[in-house]
């Protein structure tokens, strides 16, 4: 199965007189509920029912949060890495940065060797908008 793309034109940010481009983007085919994913773990050969594992993904969002807002880098093995970041807005000096200067906090998520691989052979399909 391929992944769909759309074709869309955009201007370059800050300058509008630049001539504008067509870029490929990614299109979305559905999604996973929360649900729908524990079920095809309890069905892919596991013996727990699809609400043991919806209790133990609950449990490992939590346990995530927990460790995330203490500043720790969450390491789920071959599946990747979470780690939060975030921006900041510059001081004149050193005593004057502050926590609230800091801006955009977010999860990122670094994925393990499987989906890396994956990403290496994806195929691609243009689709209508």
């Amino acid at each position: 199965m391929a992944v769909p793309y759309v074709v869309t034109e955009r201007g370059k940010p800050g300058d509008p007189a630049a001539p504008k481009k067509f870029y490929a983007q990614a299109k979305s085919s559905g999604e996973l509920t929360f649900r729908q994913l524990a079920k095809e773990i309890s069905e892919a050969g596991t013996t727990v029912s699809d609400t043991d594992v919806i209790a133990v993904l609950n449990d490992l969002v939590k346990i995530m949060r927990r460790n995330l807002s203490n500043g720790k880098i969450v390491r789920l093995g071959d599946f990747g890495a979470f780690q939060l970041s975030f921006g900041s807005e510059g001081a004149e000096t050193e005593a004057k940065c502050s926590g609230s200067l800091i801006r955009n906090p977010k999860v990122l998520f670094r994925p393990g060797p499987d989906l890396r691989d994956m990403l290496l052979t994806l195929k691609y399909t243009k689709t209508a908008k």
